[in-house]
C-alpha cells in the first residue's frame, strides 16, 4: 500500500455511526446527479526536470487536469514560471515534509534553525513519514507549510489547492488539524476524501484479496470487511465543507503499484497500456461524485535512475495520460474532468 493511503487510513480512526453525506459533494457543488467528476492529478511537479516535463505533457497532451508543486525541491521555480506563463494550469502546493531519496535531499524553506524538529542529521527533511511523526512539532509543521505556500505566492502563483507529499499531514490528528487550519486561513482548498470513498476502500482491501488469491482462498463476490479506519472521514469532510472549502467524494492514490505481472521487463508502451486498462477499471468502479486520481508523470531522463527506481512507473503514467484510448473512454462514459480551481469557484458560489 502506498504511503499516502496508509497515512489517511491511520488518521481516520474508526467510529461506527458516522454516516456518509446524504448527497455527493459533486451534487452539492452543482454537478448533475449521477455524474462522475474526476481530477487526474499529477503529484511531484518541481521535484526534478523530468517530473516537470512529464507533468506538462500529461496536461497539455493528455487527460491530466491538475498538479501540485514540491516547493523545497530544485525545479519548483521552473515549474512556477511555466504556470505563470500558462495561467489556466491548475497548480497547487504539494506540501512537502519529507525528503525520501538517499542521494537527492532537500531542506525546509522556513530554515533549519526555525524548524529543527523537521530535520535529520543531514539538515534535510526526515526521509520517512514515521520519522516526522516521531520528531516533528505540529507548530513547526505549520510554520513550514506557510513558508512553502508563501514562497509560491511571492513568485506570483495563486495556488489552486494544497495536498500532502507522502500523506505526512494525514499521519496524526494534530498534523491534520494544522493542515486544515492553514487551508482555511489562506482560503485554499485542501485535498481530503470525505464522501463514499469507494476507490479508497478498494485500495485498502486489494492487498487482502491478493493474499487470499495467493492462498487459493479467494472467491469472486465474497464479503470482505470494509476498513473501520475510514468511518470518520465523512465527519472530517463535513468540517472542511463548513469552513468554506470543497471536499472530495473519493480518492485513488495507488497507481504507482501498477505493473504487468505477466511480463518480466515490460516495455514503456506495454506498461503504459496496462495502466490505461487499470484507469478504465477504476473509472468504471467509482461511484458518482468527485474523485481525485493521483499519478506521478515523468518524461524519459537517464539521470532519474540515480534518484529513484520509480522512473519506469512514472513514465508509464505519462504515456497513459496521453493515450487516446483513455481519452476516448472518458468521453464515451460521459465522465466530466475538472480542476481544483473549478471546485473552489463552485464552492464560493454556494450561499
Amino acid at each position: 500500500m502506498n504511503k499516502l493511503l496508509t497515512s489517511i487510513l491511520v488518521l481516520v480512526t474508526s467510529s461506527y455511526g458516522v454516516a456518509q453525506p446524504k448527497t455527493t459533494y459533486a451534487e452539492q457543488l452543482g454537478y448533475p446527479k449521477g455524474k462522475k467528476i474526476v481530477i487526474f492529478h499529477v503529484d511531484d511537479a518541481g521535484m526534478f526536470l523530468s517530473a516537470n516535463q512529464g507533468t506538462i505533457k500529461s496536461i497539455e497532451q493528455g487527460v491530466a487536469t491538475s498538479t501540485s508543486i514540491m516547493m523545497p525541491c530544485a525545479w519548483s521555480a521552473s515549474f512556477i514560471k511555466y504556470a505563470l506563463k500558462n495561467p489556466t494550469v491548475d497548480a497547487g502546493i504539494h506540501l512537502t515534509l519529507t525528503s525520501e531519496w538517499k542521494d537527492y535531499r532537500w531542506s525546509p524553506l522556513a530554515g533549519i534553525k526555525q524548524v529543527p524538529s523537521l530535520t535529520d542529521s543531514e539538515g534535510a527533511l526526515w526521509p520517512e513519514v514515521a520519522d516526522v511523526v516521531k520528531h516533528a512539532k505540529p507548530d513547526e509543521l505549520e510554520l513550514e507549510m506557510r513558508a512553502q505556500i508563501d514562497r509560491a505566492i511571492t513568485m506570483g502563483l495563486k495556488p489552486t489547492h494544497l495536498d500532502s507529499h507522502m500523506g505526512t499531514l494525514f499521519a496524526t490528528p494534530a498534523f491534520l488539524e494544522k493542515y486544515i487550519k492553514v487551508g482555511v486561513d489562506y482560503g485554499i482548498p485542501i485535498m481530503f476524501p470525505g464522501g463514499n470513498n469507494t476507490l479508497l476502500v478498494d485500495s485498502e482491501i486489494q492487498p487482502v484479496i491478493d493474499k487470499l488469491k495467493a492462498e487459493g482462498k479467494y472467491r469472486e463476490g465474497m464479503n470482505l470487511p470494509i476498513p473501520e479506519s475510514l468511518k470518520q472521514a465523512p465527519a472530517i469532510g463535513e468540517k472542511i465543507w463548513k469552513a468554506g472549502l470543497p471536499v472530495l467524494d473519493d480518492l485513488y492514490a495507488d497507481t504507482g503499484q501498477w505493473k504487468p505481472k505477466d511480463v518480466k521487463d515490460p516495455s514503456p508502451e506495454v506498461w503504459g497500456k496496462y495502466k490505461t486498462k487499470r484507469f478504465k477499471e477504476i473509472l468504471t468502479k467509482m461511484k458518482p461524485g468527485v474523485a481525485m486520481i493521483i499519478i506521478h508523470s515523468n518524461d524519459l531522463n537517464e539521470t532519474f535512475k540515480y534518484i529513484s527506481g520509480s522512473g519506469g512507473s512514472r513514465y508509464a503514467d505519462m504515456l497513459s495520460m496521453m493515450d487516446p484510448e483513455l481519452k476516448a473512454f472518458i468521453e464515451s462514459e460521459g465522465i466530466v474532468l475538472t480542476t481544483w480551481r473549478e471546485l473552489m469557484q463552485r464552492r464560493k458560489a454556494i450561499k
